[in-house]
Protein backbone atom coordinates (compact mmCIF):
# COMPACT_ATOMS: atom_id res chain seq x y z
CA UNK A 1 0.00 0.00 0.00
CA UNK A 2 0.87 3.34 -0.89
CA UNK A 3 -0.07 6.75 0.19
CA UNK A 4 -2.60 7.85 -2.57
CA UNK A 5 -4.06 11.82 -2.95
CA UNK A 6 -6.58 12.38 -0.64
CA UNK A 7 -5.24 10.69 2.39
CA UNK A 8 -4.52 11.51 5.85
CA UNK A 9 -1.33 10.34 7.10
CA UNK A 10 0.35 9.48 10.10
CA UNK A 11 4.14 10.45 10.39
CA UNK A 12 6.78 8.84 12.46
CA UNK A 13 9.72 10.12 13.83
CA UNK A 14 13.24 8.44 13.76
CA UNK A 15 15.98 7.84 11.32
CA UNK A 16 13.92 5.73 8.79
CA UNK A 17 10.90 7.51 8.28
CA UNK A 18 12.66 10.80 7.87
CA UNK A 19 12.99 9.51 4.48
CA UNK A 20 8.86 8.86 4.27
CA UNK A 21 8.36 12.66 5.08
CA UNK A 22 11.03 13.67 2.74
CA UNK A 23 9.61 11.23 -0.42
CA UNK A 24 5.87 12.47 0.83
CA UNK A 25 6.77 15.91 0.25
CA UNK A 26 9.24 15.40 -2.93
CA UNK A 27 5.74 13.76 -4.33
CA UNK A 28 3.49 16.36 -3.36
CA UNK A 29 5.53 18.97 -4.57
CA UNK A 30 6.04 17.08 -7.80
CA UNK A 31 2.46 17.08 -8.26
CA UNK A 32 2.25 13.13 -8.47
CA UNK A 33 -0.17 13.23 -5.54
CA UNK A 34 -2.02 16.48 -3.76
CA UNK A 35 -4.74 16.59 -1.06
CA UNK A 36 -2.55 15.20 1.63
CA UNK A 37 -2.37 15.96 5.17
CA UNK A 38 -0.04 15.09 7.72
CA UNK A 39 -0.30 13.77 11.74
CA UNK A 40 3.20 14.29 13.21
CA UNK A 41 4.25 12.09 16.26
CA UNK A 42 6.70 14.18 17.40
CA UNK A 43 8.23 17.86 17.18
CA UNK A 44 11.17 16.53 15.11
CA UNK A 45 8.71 14.78 12.53
CA UNK A 46 6.43 18.15 12.73
CA UNK A 47 9.19 20.58 11.98
CA UNK A 48 10.68 18.42 9.10
CA UNK A 49 7.06 17.83 7.78
CA UNK A 50 6.57 21.50 7.62
CA UNK A 51 9.89 21.80 6.19
CA UNK A 52 9.05 19.60 3.42
CA UNK A 53 5.57 21.63 2.51
CA UNK A 54 3.71 18.96 3.79
CA UNK A 55 0.21 20.23 5.30
CA UNK A 56 -0.81 18.77 9.03
CA UNK A 57 -3.73 18.66 11.45
CA UNK A 58 -4.33 17.63 15.00
CA UNK A 59 -5.78 14.03 15.94
CA UNK A 60 -8.63 15.56 17.85
CA UNK A 61 -9.14 17.79 14.16
CA UNK A 62 -9.76 14.14 12.09
CA UNK A 63 -12.09 11.39 12.68
CA UNK A 64 -9.94 8.86 11.24
CA UNK A 65 -6.11 8.25 9.63
CA UNK A 66 -5.63 6.85 6.49
CA UNK A 67 -2.08 5.54 6.92
CA UNK A 68 0.51 5.53 9.44
CA UNK A 69 4.02 5.17 8.32
CA UNK A 70 6.47 4.87 11.32
CA UNK A 71 9.90 2.81 11.66
CA UNK A 72 11.12 0.68 15.10
CA UNK A 73 13.90 -0.49 17.75
CA UNK A 74 12.88 -4.37 17.39
CA UNK A 75 10.64 -6.38 15.10
CA UNK A 76 9.54 -9.92 15.82
CA UNK A 77 8.25 -12.69 13.95
CA UNK A 78 4.56 -11.54 14.28
CA UNK A 79 4.92 -8.11 13.62
CA UNK A 80 4.92 -6.57 17.21
CA UNK A 81 7.84 -3.96 17.92
CA UNK A 82 9.42 -2.20 20.38
CA UNK A 83 9.56 1.40 19.75
CA UNK A 84 10.81 4.43 21.92
CA UNK A 85 14.34 4.71 20.47
CA UNK A 86 13.30 8.74 20.05
CA UNK A 87 11.22 8.70 23.34
CA UNK A 88 8.48 9.45 20.96
CA UNK A 89 6.33 6.45 21.61
CA UNK A 90 3.41 7.38 23.22
CA UNK A 91 2.06 9.90 20.35
CA UNK A 92 3.27 7.33 17.72
CA UNK A 93 1.02 5.06 19.91
CA UNK A 94 -1.60 7.04 19.60
CA UNK A 95 -1.42 7.88 15.67
CA UNK A 96 -0.33 4.37 14.64
CA UNK A 97 -3.21 3.02 16.81
CA UNK A 98 -5.74 4.90 15.05
CA UNK A 99 -4.49 4.81 11.88
CA UNK A 100 -6.81 2.42 9.18
CA UNK A 101 -3.47 1.06 8.29
CA UNK A 102 0.23 0.82 9.63
CA UNK A 103 3.11 -0.06 7.89
CA UNK A 104 6.43 -0.34 9.77
CA UNK A 105 9.84 0.96 8.10
CA UNK A 106 13.03 -0.80 9.24
CA UNK A 107 16.58 -2.40 7.98
CA UNK A 108 17.72 -5.84 9.14
CA UNK A 109 19.28 -5.02 11.94
CA UNK A 110 15.95 -3.98 13.83
CA UNK A 111 14.62 -8.07 12.82
CA UNK A 112 15.10 -10.65 16.29
CA UNK A 113 13.58 -13.81 17.05
CA UNK A 114 12.06 -12.24 20.32
CA UNK A 115 11.60 -8.71 21.51
CA UNK A 116 14.15 -7.77 24.09
CA UNK A 117 17.20 -8.59 22.24
CA UNK A 118 18.67 -5.90 21.18
CA UNK A 119 16.99 -2.56 23.05
CA UNK A 120 15.57 -2.23 26.32
CA UNK A 121 11.71 -1.21 26.89
CA UNK A 122 10.90 1.98 26.78
CA UNK A 123 8.69 3.45 29.45
CA UNK A 124 7.19 7.14 30.07
CA UNK A 125 6.53 8.16 33.28
CA UNK A 126 5.74 11.30 34.84
CA UNK A 127 8.74 12.51 36.74
CA UNK A 128 7.03 12.76 40.60
CA UNK A 129 5.81 8.68 39.83
CA UNK A 130 9.93 7.86 39.22
CA UNK A 131 10.45 5.96 42.21
CA UNK A 132 7.55 4.02 42.73
CA UNK A 133 7.40 2.96 38.82
CA UNK A 134 10.36 1.91 39.38
CA UNK A 135 9.67 -0.33 42.01
CA UNK A 136 6.00 -1.79 40.28
CA UNK A 137 8.65 -2.77 37.42
CA UNK A 138 11.22 -4.56 39.43
CA UNK A 139 7.98 -6.29 40.84
CA UNK A 140 7.42 -7.51 37.31
CA UNK A 141 11.24 -8.91 36.41
CA UNK A 142 12.26 -5.30 35.13
CA UNK A 143 15.51 -3.54 36.04
CA UNK A 144 15.22 -0.01 35.07
CA UNK A 145 17.72 2.75 34.39
CA UNK A 146 16.82 6.14 34.21
CA UNK A 147 17.49 7.23 30.32
CA UNK A 148 19.54 11.01 30.47
CA UNK A 149 20.76 13.06 27.73
CA UNK A 150 23.66 13.70 25.94
CA UNK A 151 24.94 16.89 25.16
CA UNK A 152 23.15 18.30 28.44
CA UNK A 153 23.54 16.88 32.44
CA UNK A 154 20.63 15.37 33.10
CA UNK A 155 17.10 13.30 31.69
CA UNK A 156 15.70 13.27 28.93
CA UNK A 157 12.33 14.95 28.75
CA UNK A 158 9.81 13.79 26.41
CA UNK A 159 7.33 16.13 24.05
CA UNK A 160 4.96 15.46 27.06
CA UNK A 161 7.35 16.65 29.67
CA UNK A 162 7.98 13.35 30.99
CA UNK A 163 11.05 11.10 31.67
CA UNK A 164 11.53 7.91 30.27
CA UNK A 165 12.82 4.77 31.80
CA UNK A 166 14.20 1.70 30.21
CA UNK A 167 13.91 -1.34 31.18
CA UNK A 168 15.47 -4.78 31.13
CA UNK A 169 13.62 -7.77 31.19
CA UNK A 170 15.75 -11.20 31.37
CA UNK A 171 12.65 -12.39 29.19
CA UNK A 172 9.86 -10.76 27.72
CA UNK A 173 6.79 -12.82 27.25
CA UNK A 174 2.94 -12.60 27.01
CA UNK A 175 3.85 -9.75 25.09
CA UNK A 176 -0.06 -8.08 24.84
CA UNK A 177 -0.65 -8.70 28.83
CA UNK A 178 2.83 -7.23 29.52
CA UNK A 179 1.99 -3.61 27.67
CA UNK A 180 -1.32 -3.42 29.26
CA UNK A 181 0.19 -4.64 32.87
CA UNK A 182 2.88 -1.61 32.33
CA UNK A 183 0.41 0.71 30.98
CA UNK A 184 -1.72 0.28 34.41
CA UNK A 185 0.81 1.30 36.65
CA UNK A 186 -0.18 4.46 38.68
CA UNK A 187 2.48 7.08 37.21
CA UNK A 188 2.97 5.31 33.63
CA UNK A 189 2.12 7.67 30.35
CA UNK A 190 2.88 5.02 27.94
CA UNK A 191 5.79 1.90 27.51
CA UNK A 192 7.20 0.87 23.84
CA UNK A 193 5.31 -2.33 23.14
CA UNK A 194 3.38 -2.31 20.19
CA UNK A 195 1.61 -5.49 19.69
CA UNK A 196 -0.69 -6.59 17.02
CA UNK A 197 -0.85 -2.93 15.53
CA UNK A 198 1.34 -3.56 12.30
CA UNK A 199 -0.14 -4.06 9.26
CA UNK A 200 3.00 -4.26 7.00
CA UNK A 201 6.75 -3.98 7.56
CA UNK A 202 8.68 -3.21 4.93
CA UNK A 203 12.64 -4.57 5.16
CA UNK A 204 15.74 -2.31 3.82
CA UNK A 205 18.94 -4.65 3.35
CA UNK A 206 21.99 -5.31 1.22
CA UNK A 207 22.39 -8.20 -0.90
CA UNK A 208 25.69 -8.45 -2.40
CA UNK A 209 26.41 -4.88 -2.17
CA UNK A 210 22.96 -3.93 -3.89
CA UNK A 211 19.70 -2.18 -1.84
CA UNK A 212 16.90 -4.35 -1.44
CA UNK A 213 13.36 -3.36 -0.29
CA UNK A 214 11.09 -6.52 0.51
CA UNK A 215 7.80 -7.15 2.76
CA UNK A 216 8.71 -9.29 5.74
Amino acid sequence: MTTQSDTIVGLGTGSTTVFAIQHLGERLKNGEIKNIVGIPTSFQSENLARECGIPLTTLNAVDHIDLAIDGADEVDPQKNLIKGGGAAHTQEKLVDSFADYFIVVVDSSKLVEKLGTNFLLPVEIIPKAMKPVMLHLEKLGGKSELRTAVKKDGPIITDQGNFVLDVKFDSLHDLAELEKTINNIPGVLNNGLFVGLADLVIVGELQDGQPLVREF
